[in-house]
Formats: C-alpha cells, sequence, structure tokens
C-alpha cells in the first residue's frame, strides 16, 4: 500500500524526557530519581504521569504550578541534546525519498516554537496546544488527516504511547507504528500496530523498503 506521509509523535518518539522531568524534580527541590521512580510507578499503574507531582505534592495544582514555572522563567527548554540520536536521520531519510514529513504531539505552543527553532528536516510542526485539541481526542487526528497529504491509509502515525497514539490513529483510519521507546512504549504492548519497532532507524528501513 502506498504511503504518502508519515507523522512523529514528539515526547519518547522523537525526543527524550529526561530534561522535562529533570526541571520539574529541580522546581519541586526533589531528587530526580525520586520523581523518575514515581513516573515509572504510575505508568506501570496505567496511570496519567503527572500523578507522579501529585504523589510528591498532594493536592498541586499541576496547571497552576506549570503556570508558576513559566512565569519564574522556568518554562519548557529544548534543543539538540534533547532529541533521540535517531530522530533527525529518520526524518532527513523519509523526506529525501520523497515522503512528507510531520511532527505533531500532545505538547504546548512553546514546544511547537522550540522545535521550529531546531531546523528539523520536517514539513510540518504542530502541537495540541497550536491546534487547541490533545490526543487521544479523534479531532486531533482529523486534524492529521486534513494536514498531512493523501487519503488517511496512506498517512502513517509514529508513537510510543498505545492508547495516546496506536489506537486513536488507526480508529482514524491511519496507519500506525507503535515505537517501544520510553517507559510507557517499553511496557504497554500495542498488537494493532501495522509496525511495531524499537528504533526510527528499523522504522524507516521498513517503510522505504515497501515492507
Amino acid at each position: 500500500m502506498r504511503i504518502r506521509s508519515v507523522v512523529f509523535d514528539i515526547g519518547e518518539t522523537l525526543t527524550n524526557d529526561t530534561r522535562y522531568w529533570a526541571d520539574w524534580a529541580r522546581w519541586l527541590g526533589v531528587p530526580q530519581h525520586t520523581l523518575s521512580a514515581l513516573v515509572g510507578m504510575v505508568v506501570a499503574q496505567e496511570r496519567d504521569n503527572a500523578d507522579a507531582l501529585r504523589i510528591l505534592r498532594p493536592g498541586i495544582d499541576v496547571g497552576a504550578e506549570w503556570r508558576a514555572r513559566q512565569a519564574a522563567g522556568h518554562g519548557d527548554r529544548l534543543d539538540e541534546t534533547d532529541l533521540y540520536p535517531d530522530a533527525r536521520p529518520a526524518l532527513s531519510r523519509l523526506r529525501a525519498a520523497g515522503l512528507w514529513v510531520g511532527i505533531a504531539g500532545n505538547q504546548n505552543a512553546d514546544v511547537g516554537r522550540l522545535l521550529r527553532g531546531l531546523g528539523l528536516p520536517a514539513d510540518g510542526i504542530a502541537t495540541s496546544g497550536e491546534w487547541g485539541v490533545p490526543k487521544p481526542s479523534p479531532a486531533f487526528f482529523e486534524r492529521v488527516t486534513a494536514w498531512a497529504p493523501g487519503s488517511p491509509d496512506e498517512i502513517v502515525y509514529v508513537g510510543d504511547h498505545p492508547a495516546n497514539d496506536v489506537t486513536p490513529a488507526r480508529a482514524a483510519g491511519l496507519r500506525t507504528a507503535h515505537l517501544r521507546r520510553g517507559p510507557i512504549g517499553l511496557t504497554t504492548p500495542a498488537p494493532e500496530a501495522d509496525w511495531t519497532v524499537s528504533s526510527l532507524t528499523e522504522l524507516t528501513d521498513l517503510l522505504l523498503n515497501g515492507q
């Protein structure tokens, strides 16, 4: 089947979340390994990642705390070191092969701006904050299908999170690739995915070889 577009999730697909959680640990004044362990625990329990913050600070308003961080000049940061090593080469190879390459994930508008500043080899970059709708809402994937060239079955959506990425993208008629990366990607199978891979290099090889 022909593939015209490949659209990538952001966190734990193209970028790793080490800095994200380290910044939260620093802001809350706790050891990074403590927060990382709590994130792993809530992921294993199939809970929201932010529950790790709620365990540390019972009653915390995560949104309000995030706004306080931004006001204090401790908002999102993103640079080349946050990219997984296979991210830029995979985007480049797919684009060089004539595929339309998009990046769209559950991030705020600031992350979209930061990603565009990295000069990634992508034809489009968008975030849920910019679109005004988060994953796994069907409306997010409606935006993807309207944005990326091709019919839904000619678009591949790539992500680590089965519930946020694979299942809703498949329900929207897109083809899907499950990346076994990060705490959720490594511990939660996605048997309904068209491809399951351990790296973006592996996925690129499969897509370009028509497998």
